[in-house]
């Protein structure tokens, strides 16, 4: 199934517009990227952004199955990207926004397994930037992240991995979008490399489960993710998050399992841009291979 021309900017149980999918099926997300397509060139003036209209999701659907404290699994399976990215500095934006005197746009080609960035090309990285389901409650805007996903701009979201999302209402009502090109973990300049795409994901539903939190795997890591309204918060819930599945699969005590994440643990910051900071803690799949 492919999904495009429908897009969301917030995340939540909007029945009247979401497709219904079957478990298992394969789907083909056409995104757009984080500004909506709306930035064409360099000569672009950032004053005529629609900032009502930014970090698009494509969706929701409607999940089959899926009921309120399931876990919807979300195995991403590959990523294709346009070949021209766009990235911003703005004022007032990102860690440096305090001293961002002026606005830049630049466009980044992409070609050949590089975005040409200047005389450097950067290494591809494509991952998915908004990423979830409908919270509990009110919907939530694409931008903001949180225990039901959103723009968590987890560079780890990426062709291969498969993300876990607590399900808050029944159909789950997902949506992706906000691809990037690459991007360094903390984004800190607010914007990767965006690029419009297309996302191939796998949806399944694991009953008799919870989570208070997305979770992640690759080939090489699990994770637990969280974000907050300050980083100490969204590291003390993936930390301890971890800490508890430790202690679940290995039968370590809190503090054997503490010791052991430091030990060999990660502790790593996925964005710090967004009004909620969001950060990962990994374990190596050699220490621990279950995630829920």
């Amino acid at each position: 199934m492919i999904i495009k021309d429908q897009c969301i900017f917030a995340l939540g149980d909007n029945k009247e517009n979401a497709v219904c999918v079957k478990q298992g099926e394969i789907i083909e997300f056409v995104t757009k990227d984080c500004f909506n397509n709306q930035i064409t060139s360099e000569e672009y003036v950032l004053d005529k952004l629609d900032w009502d209209h930014i970090n698009p999701a494509t969706g929701p659907v409607y999940v089959e199955g899926a009921q309120a404290g399931d876990v919807l699994k979300v195995e991403i399976l590959d990523i294709e990207m346009e070949d021209m990215g766009t990235m911003c500095a703005l004022p007032e934006n990102g860690v440096l926004g305090n001293i961002v005197t002026e606005s830049t746009i630049k466009k980044i080609p992409v070609q050949d397994g590089y975005a040409i960035f200047n005389e450097f090309k950067l290494p591809l990285n494509p991952m998915i930037g908004v990423i979830g389901v409908a919270p509990k409650g009110d919907a939530i805007p694409c931008g903001t992240p949180g225990r039901h996903g959103g723009n968590m701009d987890n560079t780890k979201i990426a062709k291969g991995s498969t993300l876990y999302l607590p399900v808050f209402h029944d159909g789950a009502y997902f949506g992706c979008g906000d691809v990037h090109a690459c991007m360094g973990d903390g984004e800190i300049m607010v914007s990767g490399v965006e690029i419009p795409a297309k996302v191939n994901v796998r949806l399944s539903v694991i009953k008799g489960v919870t989570l208070d939190n997305p979770r992640l795997e690759d080939k090489d890591y699990i994770y637990t993710i969280a974000s907050g309204e300050n980083i100490e918060e969204a590291i003390y819930d993936a930390t301890k998050a971890m800490c508890e599945l430790l202690q679940k699969h290995l039968g370590y005590s809190l503090n054997e399992a503490g010791m052991l994440m430091s030990a060999c643990g990660n502790l790593e910051i996925c964005q710090v841009v967004d009004p909620e900071r969001t950060v990962r803690m990994a374990i190596p799949r050699t220490i621990c291979d279950k995630v829920l």
